[in-house]
């Protein structure tokens, strides 16, 4: 990554305003590693080959690439990489929503998906093509329409249309993105809370299953039927996105941070860190510097 540097942006709406679109050709991503207070839709089309960084998510796109990030301190960016192309079509809509309190119109049963799907994009959420053409056409039109209540009205279609697509999937891990973990089942969300509690220390299956009063091998199947992982697998997932964290927000060393998160060597650690995140630890780090610059 040329820059190392995470800005936490300002973007240009106002008070009184309630979304900003972007439509813009360019050839090439220029714009560093940033967040900001902000929903942020991004659509990229003919830029195969550019990596897209989410909180610890880094994976390089295709042709098309569409994301929803909901979270103020979720960091992105979407750098040059391996992308030839000298048309870049990018599609950027930044809007303001506070959908958590309680009398929220998107708890109401129509905006219920939409709800659904912000929640998930705390840790932003990337959709799959059959999706990103559904609201192609719409996405297309976004920036032409001038009356500002057509225009929110299109959006708030875009996204529903949106949250009723399969396969939309999350980037960043839970605890680099610092989200409360979510569950339709009590006794997957008690086990959740406890590793996210206890993802020190050293976590056994007979300890879980019994939390819930269950046996361990019913436990394990109700636990990936549920989650879409083993038991192992998510609290690898939870460690490394605490590692991931302390990466970016402090100073402390490799091997300090290994054992700060539960890993018993530096060796494993460095493993299952490159396996589910694409680099080491040190290179990780590096793309981010983490500092805090407003502009």
């Amino acid at each position: 990554m040329s820059e190392s540097i995470v800005l936490h942006e300002i973007t240009p709406l106002a008070d009184s305003d309630f979304m900003y679109v972007a439509d813009r050709h360019k050839k090439e991503f220029t714009y560093p590693i940033h967040c900001h207070e902000l929903f942020e839709l991004n659509f990229v089309e003919n830029a195969a080959g550019c990596r897209r960084i989410v909180g610890d998510s880094s994976e390089v796109i295709g042709e098309y690439d569409l994301v929803l990030i909901t979270s103020p301190q979720l960091e992105h960016v979407w750098e040059q990489h391996q992308c030839h192309s000298d048309d870049i079509h990018e599609v950027t809509v930044q809007f303001s929503v506070d959908f958590t309190y309680e009398h929220s119109i998107y708890r109401t049963n129509p905006f219920r998906s939409i709800y659904q799907m912000f929640l998930r994009a705390q840790k932003g959420l990337v959709f799959p093509l059959p999706a990103i053409m559904q609201v192609y056409p719409r996405l297309m039109q976004l920036s032409t329409i001038q009356e500002g209540f057509y225009a929110v009205s299109e959006l708030m279609t875009i996204l529903y249309e949106l949250s009723k697509q399969e396969g939309a999937r999350e980037l960043a891990s839970t605890t680099f993105a610092k989200v409360e973990a979510h569950s339709d089942s009590r006794r997957v969300l008690k086990v959740k809370h406890y590793i996210e509690e206890h993802y020190r220390d050293e976590l056994r299956l007979a300890q879980l299953s019994q939390m819930v009063g269950m046996t361990d091998a019913a436990f394990s199947r109700f636990f990936k039927q549920r989650t879409g992982k083993n038991l192992n697998e998510y609290i690898v997932d939870v460690r490394l996105g605490h590692a991931a964290r302390l990466l970016v927000d402090t100073t402390h060393t490799v091997s300090e941070i290994c054992y700060e998160t539960g890993f018993n060597t530096v060796c494993n650690f460095n493993r299952l860190f490159k396996k589910r995140k694409g680099c080491n630890p040190t290179d990780f780090r590096d793309k981010y510097r983490k500092t805090k610059v407003i502009i």
